[in-house]
């Protein structure tokens, strides 16, 4: 195939996955071992591969699913039934299963993700899978000003370096401790972005600990002088996809994506704590529900959640903005049971978000998710900040 007809070719295909190399030999190497790894997850006849030049020197293997497979299984790249769509069953592998669901979000994206290398690519999977699966165990106190963390594993640095590692500790039995009642026998107070950050972190870690361990040992340093916390977590960790101009399809999402649901109420986004809810995509159309973990949210109950907000914000005697959940609870269950309110409810709700500082016509869907940065031994993109 000339240049010409493979950047045509290229053009008629969207997003997916591309592994980038130096040579077309190399990338038919590529094509031929993902084929094989492909057959793992029963997916080697879903996919199309095709080789492109890049710039310089370079060439690309751009790899998406056939048409057919995805109309099937993500129409309109609706991912929240892909699970299903699949053939996935409770009696399948949820690891296995996950990773798979992965997978084919992936090569059907319409985002071009693009890596090193395929080792980067499947500990890249590797990590989502992680985040996806400790999400699912997560369960804490939701509390937007107070912090607690297991003072067998964490000590409090103060506000300027946070909760820091303790010497000696592991930080994936930190973290693990930190967020899993099942290990720790007790809910920790935590913030939902904060919460994000630990389950992220927890997921990278997991990964190093059996394939970059040197990278480890460089993040247990770390976090034991300071935590990286916030807009810094985001920039040291985060990949952000997607865009105001440019958003991703409202039914869109990959298992261990972190996403924002906007609060487009302007009154009550003034609670501390509800200006919106970050949470992760845990694949199965389901997403990160910290404060009760057995039910775990659909697009659906997130965003008739938000919608009631507006009705448990109140001002309490010292004049401060507060939520009343009992109340957003019962309005939620009134609105679930009433098709009419519910489709009502939904069709206001899941619009894409208006811009900051707007409060108009929009609904609470962002127009962007995050993953993490790769942390592969040979392709990492994390660099460490020096305290």
């Amino acid at each position: 195939m000339n240049s010409s007809t493979a950047w045509l070719a290229l053009t008629s295909l969207e997003g997916g996955i591309q592994l980038t190399t130096t040579q077309a030999a190399d990338a038919q190497r590529l094509a031929g071992e993902l084929a094989v790894l492909l057959g793992t997850w029963s997916l080697a006849s879903a996919v199309q591969t095709l080789v492109v030049p890049l710039q310089g020197a370079q060439v690309g293997l751009v790899c998406n699913l056939r048409h057919d497979f995805r109309a099937h299984c993500m129409p309109g790249h609706d991912t929240l039934a892909l699970h299903e769509k699949l053939g996935h069953t409770p009696q399948t592998d949820e690891a296995w299963a996950l990773e798979r669901e992965i997978w084919v979000a992936l090569l059907g994206s319409p985002h071009r993700f693009q890596f090193a290398s395929l080792d980067a690519l499947t500990s890249h999977i590797r990590v989502r899978r992680n985040m996806a699966l400790d999400a699912r165990k997560t369960a804490l106190a939701f509390k937007t000003e107070a912090a607690e963390r297991p003072q067998a594993f964490w000590q409090d640095g103060g506000d300027e370096a946070g909760f820091i590692l303790q010497p000696g500790r592991c930080l994936v039995d930190a973290l693990t401790a930190a967020t899993q009642p099942d290990a720790s026998g007790k809910l920790y107070d935590f913030s939902c972005y904060r919460a994000t950050e630990y389950v992220i972190l927890l997921g990278i870690a997991q990964e190093l600990k059996t394939e970059n361990p040197e990278l480890l040992a460089q993040l247990q340093s770390l976090n034991q002088v300071h935590a990286v916390r916030s807009g810094q977590f985001h920039e040291v960790y985060l990949v952000e996809y997607g865009s105001m101009e440019a958003p991703l399809p409202a039914r869109f999402y990959v298992p261990g994506d972190r996403l924002w649901f906007r609060n487009p109420d302007e009154r009550s986004s003034d609670v501390t704590g509800y200006e919106g809810s970050w949470v992760l995509y845990m694949g199965g159309g389901l997403f990160s529900n910290f404060w009760k973990r057995d039910t775990p949210y659909t697009l659906e109950s997130k965003a008739i959640e938000i919608f009631h907000w507006k009705d448990g914000a109140y001002t309490d005697a010292q004049g401060e903005l507060q939520m009343d959940e009992s109340v957003v609870e019962a309005l939620m269950a009134q609105t679930e049971a009433n098709p009419a309110s519910r489709a009502q409810v939904l069709e206001r709700m899941l619009r894409m978000r208006d811009p900051k500082g707007v409060y108009a016509e929009g609904g609470c869907i962002d127009t962007t998710r995050e993953y993490p940065k790769s942390v592969s031994r040979e392709h990492c993109e994390l660099v460490l900040p020096r305290f």
